[in-house]
């Protein structure tokens, strides 16, 4: 038996070679792939056979003689499986999952004007020390154009993964939206602190404390203790934690922040979290064996900052994903109330595991491949009352809209998510003190991101795992 971890934080598994297909399957039309493709065909065809999840349900299909490796992992996946991933760049790709990013420092919505066609990008946050936040890009500022040119369905995207570029900001008007300032910048390699904001706002004779949380990164598990820590001190009474950008991430960094957050009797006893399905071989192994960490996980009780909620509001949005989901839900198995106020989650309710050829092989004969990766989906979890499988997300307990044409700093308490929560806590309605502006067009957001690993990002990552050998 060997107990494997990885400081990527992520899952991974060495396994014993797996023929991808009969003697007796027919030949394959068409030419044979490349020696190299051919390496990497069989690099991912044994690694999802081994931990798959739906590994029982991979197509008959003679790698060798498929010519796209990225194409035949494709076709390999299981009808309900939108999450699992291929990448040629396996170190750019951890170190995203770490907080690492070449990035701008921004998070972007993109959106079309329904009179013209045009597409703009509008700023849901900017984390500090970026080159956006140099550049005094805030919340909710309007790019229109990029490069002196208009953006496009083509090159949108080059606002997440470009090194460098012009943008003009779009101003609003009486007339409509008109270009305004000219910025250029320029991308850097940074790691990005995911705990952006903490606040306390009293209201009514109630202290609402106020986390902004980015990305589950269990190497940022201090600056949630900080922020608890901070919280407490300052006497808040009740809890309210944004998620609405929050994709997931780290299994470790959730049990952290639901150990800072549920009763405090459920964390000393160590309480389950969640629980483990995986394949049946996996499933059957750890069951079999006892291995229990494989397929429970449990409160933390050595956090040191313990808010001991029976009550507690959670800001979501369609960003909102897999470790985000795995708080909600599995908080709401040992709370009075655990209340979403905005729109419905992604619906992310699995997990996956970065694997790469050097878990499979030698160095000598991976040595060539070492920059592929894989991230399959391994297995899905549920709460302690057994709540999984939520395809559609969970919608919102408060509906809210997160209108980004009339936005508010993160911790506002005039910011149409956090108001309602706070007026939910104490009854009490807010008096606004500002007014935001409106906007008289019609649009429609189609996009958001903050980086080219946005859809891994979604997925919850495992630390560890036991296999057998």
């Amino acid at each position: 038996m060997k107990n494997l971890a990885k400081t990527t934080l992520l899952l991974f598994v060495a396994v014993a070679v797996f023929t991808a297909c009969s003697k007796d399957d027919p030949t394959p039309e068409g030419p044979e792939a490349s020696e190299y493709t051919k390496k990497v065909n069989k690099f991912i065809y044994e690694a999802m056979n081994d931990v798959y999840f739906w590994y029982d349900k991979l197509p008959d299909i003679d790698y060798n003689y498929e010519t796209d490796s990225k194409a035949y992992f494709e076709k390999l996946l299981y009808t309900d499986d939108k999450w699992s991933y291929i990448t040629d760049d396996v170190d750019a790709l951890e170190a995203s999952f770490e907080g690492t990013e070449k990035t701008y420092g921004w998070s972007l919505a993109f959106g079309r004007f329904s009179n013209t066609g045009n597409i703009f990008a509008i700023v849901e946050f900017v984390y500090p020390e970026t080159p956006a936040s140099a550049a005094g890009i805030e919340r909710g500022d309007l790019i229109v154009m990029m490069n002196n040119a208009d953006i496009t369905d083509a090159n949108y995207t080059d606002l997440l993964y470009s090194d460098n570029m012009n943008i003009t900001l779009g101003v609003l008007t009486q007339e409509g939206i008109a270009h305004d300032t000219t910025l250029s910048l320029t991308s850097s390699v940074l790691t990005l602190n995911p705990v952006l904001t903490t606040n306390i706002v009293e209201h009514d004779g109630r202290k609402i404390g106020y986390i902004f949380y980015a990305q589950y990164i269990p190497d940022f598990n201090s600056a949630l203790d900080n922020a608890f820590s901070n919280l407490v001190n300052l006497g808040a009474t009740d809890l309210v934690v944004d998620l609405r950008y929050n994709p997931g991430g780290s299994i470790a960094a959730a049990q952290h922040l639901c150990s800072c957050i549920a009763p405090v009797n459920i964390v000393n006893e160590n309480s389950i979290l969640v629980t483990f399905k995986w394949n049946n071989k996996y499933q059957d192994y750890f069951i079999d064996r006892q291995i229990m960490s494989q397929v429970e996980v449990y409160f933390n009780n050595q956090v040191p900052v313990k808010m001991g909620l029976n009550n507690v509001y959670f800001l979501t949005g369609s960003g909102t994903a897999s470790a985000s989901e795995l708080t909600i839900t599995g908080l709401r198995a040992y709370m009075n109330e655990v209340i979403t106020v905005g729109d419905t989650t992604y619906g992310k309710y699995t997990a996956s595991i970065t694997l790469k050829p050097e878990d499979y092989y030698s160095e000598s004969y991976s040595e060539d491949i070492s920059n592929w990766g894989l991230q399959p989906i391994v297995l899905r979890y549920a709460n302690a009352a057994g709540v999984t499988d939520f395809k559609n997300g969970f919608a919102p307990d408060i509906p809210v809209e997160d209108d980004l044409f009339a936005t508010f700093p993160l911790g506002d308490k005039n910011d149409p998510l956090f108001k309602a929560a706070i007026e939910d806590i104490t009854g009490t309605p807010i008096v606004a003190m500002k007014s935001a502006p409106k906007v008289n067009f019609g649009y429609q957001i189609f996009d958001r991101g903050f980086s080219r690993f946005d859809d891994n990002k979604r997925e919850m990552l495992i630390e560890q795992i036991e296999r057998p050998e």
